[in-house]
């Protein structure tokens, strides 16, 4: 119990931690219409921009999945927080000073994506390795607050613009730099310890030989991919594609997705030790097939804000639960497994949301049908989910 306690502001660090990633990923999409209008930037563009944000974080995993077990984990830890802080700041300042808006959108681009590409990798191994029982439930915690992060961004966001107006957006950047420099601030007092297996543990190469870590690095990719197609397009799609007012468009569809997609984790943290998780995230990507119906196919607009809605609870339990399954099935993994999946995660980031895009171009801004595509995200889940299954009960019988 005293360990417990004495590690309580290392996990309200890593609760941070997330809370910056999310600022990092979800407060410029809600701006990718006003940079169109005011700066004369296009969906192709903006496609660009996130893939640069996505492998940026992609590279920063793949590197630190390699150097991470040598480095000093504080000072991973704090620099993530500072990077994001300086891209945020950079996207309120640098698109105005340079003579090319596009050019500064992509340094502060850049800037977040390596804070929070090494968010990814070390966070989550810090709460691993935090005593306590219950790791699924703790895991599942933790990754709720990247939710509770995209839901405050957007109603942060929503009020600023409604009493300050849009076009003073770059001032809301910079006063958003404020938390993760906070943040930053706080890992660099906090105990911290290492994941337990991560020296002299299973190493990278090893990790490829186990047949389940490829269904493992499936699922987390294609539940990035299913997250982020929606995370990123909603408030677009709701505003040009429904033609609803963007106050509303956002409240009802990307807010209302990351505050559904952190309550389906606060619910499963609360059961998870009653039940078990693949029949959850079997029945999850069923539910998010539906949801992406729902929003492409419905000709009501409130049902196609609603299908956004609930794929946000639906993709709630993909990333944190395969990250649970992978220290279930290989304790040894340390680090770079869990470095490894994100890489895997973000190129499910990467790759989904920037075809959507560049489909919608092609389709003259109409989304429906990129949304109709992602029905094949889950389905992916799916198969893996049932994979999973059989490896679950073999290492079941082999340990009886």
């Amino acid at each position: 119990m005293n360990a417990f306690r004495q590690f309580k502001w290392t996990r309200k660090a890593c609760y941070m931690g997330y809370i910056t990633q999310a600022i990092a990923n979800n407060f410029m999409p809600l701006l990718f219409l006003t940079f169109e209008k005011s700066f004369g930037i296009s969906l192709s563009q903006i496609s660009v921009l996130i893939v640069v944000n996505f492998t940026t974080q992609l590279t920063t995993d793949l590197i630190a999945a390699r150097i991470v077990d040598r480095l000093n984990l504080r000072a991973v830890a704090v620099s993530a927080q500072m990077l994001a802080a300086a891209g945020l700041l950079a996207m309120g300042l640098l698109p105005n000073l340079l003579p090319s808006p596009f050019l500064g959108l992509l340094i502060a681009t850049l800037l977040c994506a390596v804070g929070g590409g090494m968010d990814e990798v070390i966070v989550s191994p810090l709460m691993e390795a935090c005593p306590g029982d219950g790791k699924e439930a703790s895991m599942s915690l933790l990754h709720s607050f990247y939710c509770w992060g995209q839901a405050g961004v957007i109603l942060l966001s929503v009020g600023f613009f409604t009493l300050f107006g849009i076009e003073n957006w770059a001032i809301l950047a910079t006063v958003m730099a404020l938390f993760p420099f906070c943040g930053g601030l706080l890992f660099a007092v906090v105990p911290i310890l290492r994941l337990q297996g991560e020296e002299g543990g299973t190493t990278i190469r090893h990790l490829f030989s186990y047949k389940v870590f490829f269904w493992l690095l499936l699922m987390i990719f294609a539940g990035g991919a299913a997250e982020m197609v929606m995370s990123q397009w909603a408030s677009s799609f709701a505003e040009a594609g429904l033609g609803v007012n963007k106050a509303l468009g956002d409240l009802m569809g990307p807010c209302l997705f990351a505050v559904l997609m952190g309550l389906s984790r606060i619910i499963y943290a609360r059961i998870a030790d009653k039940v078990d998780l693949l029949p959850v995230i079997a029945v999850s990507a069923l539910l998010c097939a539906a949801s992406y119906l729902l929003t492409a196919l419905s000709p009501i607009p409130i049902l196609s804000l609603l299908g956004c809605a609930l794929c946000g609870f639906s993709v709630g339990i993909f990333w944190p639960g395969v990250y649970s399954l992978s220290a279930k099935q290989l304790p040894d993994g340390g680090v770079p497994m869990f470095a490894i999946l994100a890489i895997a995660g973000d190129l499910g980031c990467l790759t989904a949301p920037a075809a959507a895009g560049w489909i919608t171009d092609l389709r003259g801004g109409d989304m429906r049908l990129s949304f109709l595509l992602s029905v094949s995200i889950p389905v992916l889940i799916l198969i893996g989910a049932g994979v999973l299954r059989h490896y679950v009960k073999r290492s079941k019988k082999s340990n009886t």
